[in-house]
């Protein structure tokens, strides 16, 4: 385990961006200034960001302080769990292939598509009329 006061890392999903701070202590979550039952009122999007410290069976052994910008909830939930899970690798390096089987490790490529011009939308066309 490597000796440091605070490991930094990013996480992203969607427009959502995750600035990860881990820092040792007894398992305390700040997001966004707010406790994160406060911020994640939906208990999926609590579970989704703390999957990677479960797994690594480190979830009473860090404080994480984040900042989180764009997407809505379940973006930013996923960048999150992205950003923690970056930061833990830079803990211990041993958790990179648990993680990593289970896909945290993994930035989801998907994003929306643009909307295409002489469209209504990305692929929804306008109304086509005969007459």
């Amino acid at each position: 385990m490597q000796e440091a006061s605070a490991f930094k890392a990013i996480g992203r999903r969607k427009e959502s961006i995750a600035r990860v701070r881990l820092t040792a202590g007894s398992g305390g979550f700040i997001v966004n200034k707010k406790p994160l039952d406060k911020y994640f009122t939906k208990e999926t999007e609590r579970l989704v960001v703390k999957q990677p410290l479960q797994l690594t069976n480190t979830l009473d052994k860090f404080n994480i302080v984040a900042n989180l910008t764009g997407g809505g909830f379940c973006g930013q939930a996923g960048a999150l769990r992205l950003g923690i899970s970056r930061a833990l690798v830079m803990v211990d390096a041993s958790f990179r292939d648990t993680l990593k089987q289970n896909g945290f490790l993994t930035r989801d490529p998907r994003m929306k598509e643009r909307k295409k011009y002489g469209q209504k939308g990305a692929r929804k066309r306008f109304q086509w009329t005969k007459r």
